[in-house]
């Protein structure tokens, strides 16, 4: 090591999200997550009680060219961790321990929308329902996620 601080400058990423400002400085650390970026999710709302983000269906494909369950759920499981975490509070931190999705219709283009709503905010547990829209607002996946509050 030459001495230099290593830890990276996620502002440009955080910005790129569409995280909102007055929570930049909370993510400054950390950023996004490497697979938010991979996946292309954009933020457009971020609380405890709802967070919605949308996600390009090209790029997140399986091989018969529709969206990847997987990126379904994993679009789930970002908006609720982070919502989790928001509710969380400053030194805690949102772990999932059960996350479950029925996908309902295949996306093909555009961008799918997940809107995430909390069901449950307690003082060690949340559960939020994630429903994801297609371009033309059909139900493409409803998930719901539970996560464990815990300090850092």
């Amino acid at each position: 090591m030459d001495g230099k601080d290593t830890r990276r400058d996620y502002a440009r990423e955080l910005a790129d999200a569409n995280v909102p400002e007055h929570l930049r400085g909370w993510l400054s650390d950390w950023g996004v997550g490497a697979l938010v970026v991979k996946l292309g999710i954009v933020f457009e709302e971020l609380t405890a009680e709802r967070s919605v983000a949308t996600m390009p269906v090209v790029g997140n494909t399986q091989v018969a060219g529709v969206l990847h369950g997987g990126a379904s759920a994993a679009l789930a499981e970002t908006l609720g961790s982070f919502a989790a975490t928001l509710h969380a509070g400053e030194g805690r931190i949102a772990m999932g321990v059960d996350l479950n999705a029925t996908h309902h219709r295949p996306a093909t283009s555009g961008l799918v929308r997940g809107v995430c709503t909390a069901l449950q905010l307690g003082r060690n547990v949340t559960s939020h329902e994630i429903v994801i829209s297609d371009s033309d607002g059909r139900r493409v996946c409803t998930a719901r996620i539970t996560n464990l509050l815990r300090d850092l």
